[in-house]
Parts: structure tokens; C-alpha cells; sequence
């Protein structure tokens, strides 16, 4: 079975970290949900820990941050880098929200910050038809972001988008990279303390229907399947 390689590029904040854990964390309980059998690495840029070489991982996951894809940040570009390599050997590779934006620009994308403000709670995605990977029409997922990919990379076909998100979902025409915009790994808990947050960064009212959107039905479960067949190789049982 292949090993997960989860690349840490954000930290929990201190009062959130003892009852939510860590973003690898977070993706280690959403893989293990899909599939007990699959094992999860941790490299940790945002403390420092260096890079491996993508060629000697079974698979990638890119978390999401509180930084964004232009930042003046040292790890950034050798995070671009390590991308390219990964991409162009055709390593599985997914990226999650900043994940998501980093593919994209390292692989010729436009992000930047949205004028369209915060985009908080729950969202909900339209899906192109026979994608390969996900079905149905549409998928609500949590979402914690203003930096947006604004125009995806030649080599990306969009897979999910909103009206408020147009590019919420990229798979590469190399068939082993996706990214994705929202947030499978999320509890619903941990998005409404996310959306509360962002009180006073983001409208009041923004907020408020932002957590009460979170008490519907979220796909979670279903995108985190998604992404953990798409690293693994295993087809659904």
C-alpha cells in the first residue's frame, strides 16, 4: 500500500490545536476514514523540516495555510520546485486550498487575493459531468479562504467551480495531480471556529450565515474518499 507524504505548510492556531489537531492530523483521521489500511507521513516546511526528494514518495498531500502562494516565505519557492519534479514524474500528487493555489501558480497559474472578500462555512460546488472522479451534480464542502487561483495552469481542467469560486477544483491532464479549493479534512466544528475568526476581518453577517450554512449536510466524506483513492490507486470496493 502506498504511504501518504502529507506536506505541512500550516500551523493550527495554539487555541484551536489541542481540540481540532493539526492539519496532518486532520488528514491522517479524513484518509483513515477512507481507507484504515493507507499510512501517513509528515514533512513539516512551516517548522522548518526540509524538503525529501518526490521521487523516492509513493504520493504527496499539500495542506492548506495561513500564508499566501506570493509571500515573501523562504520555503515557497523550493516548495514550487519540489511541485514541478512531482508533476513532471507523475508522482500522485493533491493539493488542499494554499495546497491548491501553490500547484497552480508552480505550474503556470495566476492566484491572488479575491475582491470578492472571504469565503467562510459551507459551499457548494457545481461538477462537471464524467470527470473521472467525483459524481452528481453538485458537492458541499467547507471552505476558509480569500486567495483564490484566478487562472488555472494550460495543463489544468477545471472540475469544480461556483460562482464564487470559479476554479475550485483542478485535474491535471498528467492524470496524477488534483487539487481542490474547500476543505474535506474539516470537521464542521472546526469551520465554524474558523468563520468565527474571521469576525472583524469579514462582515458580521458574512459570518453569521457562514456558521449557521454548516449545519447542512456536508460531502466530506466523499471528496476525502475521493482524494484517498486518487493517491492510493484503489478503486472504490
Amino acid at each position: 500500500m502506498p504511504r501518504i507524504t502529507i506536506i505541512e505548510t500550516g500551523l493550527v492556531s495554539p487555541q484551536f490545536r489541542e481540540r481540532h489537531g493539526s492539519y496532518p492530523k486532520m488528514f491522517q483521521r479524513m484518509v483513515a476514514a477512507a481507507d484504515a489500511s493507507v499510512s501517513c507521513d509528515v514533512v513539516s516546511v512551516a517548522n522548518g523540516e526540509p524538503l525529501p526528494d518526490p521521487m523516492t514518495l509513493d504520493a504527496i498531500l499539500i495542506t492548506g495555510s495561513a500564508a499566501g502562494v506570493y509571500d515573501d516565505v523562504a520555503w515557497i519557492a523550493p516548495l514550487e520546485a519540489f511541485v514541478r519534479t512531482a508533476h513532471d514524474q507523475r508522482v500522485p500528487m493533491v493539493g488542499v486550498c494554499f495546497g491548491h493555489q501553490l500547484i497552480a501558480q508552480a505550474l503556470g497559474g495566476t492566484v491572488r487575493k479575491s475582491e470578492k472578500g472571504w469565503g467562510i462555512g459551507r459551499h457548494v460546488y457545481r461538477l462537471v459531468p464524467d470527470n473521472g472522479l467525483l459524481d452528481g451534480e453538485t458537492i458541499a464542502v467547507a471552505a476558509s479562504h480569500q486567495d483564490q487561483v484566478i487562472v488555472p495552469p494550460a495543463s489544468a481542467r477545471t472540475i469544480m467551480s461556483s460562482d464564487f469560486t470559479p476554479h475550485a477544483g483542478l485535474l491535471y491532464a498528467n492524470g496524477t495531480t488534483l487539487s481542490v479549493q474547500p476543505h474535506p479534512e474539516f470537521t464542521a466544528d472546526y469551520a465554524g471556529a474558523l468563520c468565527e475568526l474571521r469576525r472583524g476581518l469579514a462582515p458580521d453577517a458574512l459570518v453569521d450565515t457562514a456558521k449557521a450554512s454548516l449545519a447542512e449536510e456536508l460531502d466530506h466524506a466523499t471528496l476525502g474518499g475521493v482524494v484517498t483513492r486518487f493517491l492510493t490507486g484503489r478503486t472504490p470496493a
